[in-house]
């Protein structure tokens, strides 16, 4: 159900920016295992970028040029995680497991946001650059 912002007119997530360390893998996975597009890409070594187009109008910019020694983890970001929204949360795990990705919760229902409490289905993986992604399913949100 659409809820138009009533202050600012045409609001709503339009992208989310992440900087990974291996770029070619990140494009890869993310449209190979997940299905996004590339919508536009600019630049040259670290300084590359890339929006992804996620299939539904919002999108997923990657920056190269993130810096770790060799077999250390990503640094913790400023993004805490993203959420793509889906109609099978079970099946969009699969994709991304699928794709080499780190599962970091298996699917689970719960009940959240109000009285009465909405039911959403959501699972969490990780990212080839170390950054935290949700699946999120349900009906009204």
């Amino acid at each position: 159900m659409l809820h138009p912002n009533p202050l600012i007119a045409g609001c709503g997530f339009h992208h989310v920016a992440i900087r990974v360390a291996d770029f070619d893998a990140t494009l890869r996975f993310y449209i190979e295992a997940l299905g996004f597009r590339k919508a536009v890409e600019w630049g040259e070594g670290d300084g590359r970028a890339c929006m992804l187009d996620t299939g539904d109008g919002n999108y997923l910019e990657v920056f190269a040029g993130a810096r770790r020694a060799a077999g250390e983890a990503p640094p913790d970001g400023a993004i805490i995680h993203f959420a793509l929204r889906t109609r099978d949360c079970d099946a969009a795990l699969e994709r991304a497991r699928a794709a080499g990705a780190e599962v970091t919760m298996e699917p689970k229902d719960l009940a959240v946001f109000g009285d009465p409490p909405i039911p959403i289905r959501i699972a969490f993986f990780k990212g080839p650059g170390g950054e935290i992604v949700e699946l999120f399913q349900n009906e009204v949100l």
